[in-house]
């Protein structure tokens, strides 16, 4: 192995601190000498630390509150072999492949994994191998492939916007009978061990659904997800405060509970 593969650095971008910690067991695997400089919970934090630290490779998760991998990876595809960790579906794998970028599907192999570093490990290789009279033509190249990434992820996220079609319905038992709840309806969904509650200003409901199935399936415009057990609607909330201890509190419409938000995703309400 090179002396600049050995040295080469990483960031992993998940909201998912599970995926995070498993995809880092699999890297120390198959590439032990990979230092991962940072972690990342969302594409706002991932593009701000990325211009900090310039890691030569970012692992990048697309479904995520804030910015999401694809809007993030317009930014971060220049300056960094960006490698999507998606469970997007066969159209996306296509439009990735044909761009400069590689994917890995989740759960993530380490057979798979392993083939992916190696190619990783080849382009930085060739990186170091230009040499200082060619960084002008490697910059130009550079360019031009960052437009190409451009380009595909324009087509991905049109493409994404009229055939995705988002859960409207939320099928939930209740005794013998199934109550079909309108996603309309719902406050919050939050995490309960084996099951999902859902809220709405009637009544809640229990489903077995996990709540990162639901985060999927559900549209990230209308449902933001505010701490690792936590969906709410965006247009259920009345105002964010903040308590005597500094943390964000979320009051709903027509509902006297107050939901909390992670340090995680204070990034939603800025502004405060």
């Amino acid at each position: 192995m090179s002396a600049l593969a050995t040295a080469a650095t990483a960031m992993i971008v998940d909201d998912e601190s599970p995926m995070r910690d498993q995809l880092r067991a699999r890297l120390q695997q198959v590439w032990p000498d990979l230092s991962i400089v940072a972690e990342a919970s969302n594409g706002i934090v991932a593009i701000e630390q990325a211009e900090e630290l310039r890691p030569d490779i970012i692992f990048l998760d697309i479904r995520m509150p804030g910015k999401n991998g694809i809007e993030a990876a317009s930014i971060l595809s220049k300056q960094a072999l960006v490698v999507f960790v998606t469970a997007y579906d066969e159209y996306a794998i296509q439009a990735f492949e044909r761009g400069a970028m590689d994917y890995l599907l989740k759960p993530v192999e380490a057979d798979r994994l392993a083939g992916t570093c190696q190619r990783l490990q080849e382009r930085l290789q060739q990186r170091l191998q230009q040499g200082q009279q060619e960084k002008s033509l490697a910059a130009n190249a550079a360019s031009d492939q960052a437009k190409q990434v451009e380009q595909m992820l324009t087509q991905l996220m049109q493409h994404q916007s009229q055939k995705r079609e988002y859960l409207r319905w939320i099928q939930a038992s209740v005794g013998t009978s199934l109550r079909m709840v309108s996603t309309k309806e719902v406050l919050f969904f939050r995490s309960d061990e084996k099951y999902t509650l859902v809220q709405t200003e009637q009544a809640e409901y229990l489903i077995r659904k996990s709540l990162k199935e639901l985060e999927d399936e559900l549209d990230p415009k209308e449902f933001w997800r505010v701490h690792r057990s936590t969906l709410v609607r965006v247009s259920a909330i009345a105002e964010v405060t903040r308590d005597f201890r500094g943390r964000q509190l979320i009051a709903l419409k027509g509902h006297g509970e107050k939901l909390e938000v992670s340090r995680n995703h204070t990034h939603l309400f800025q502004q405060m």
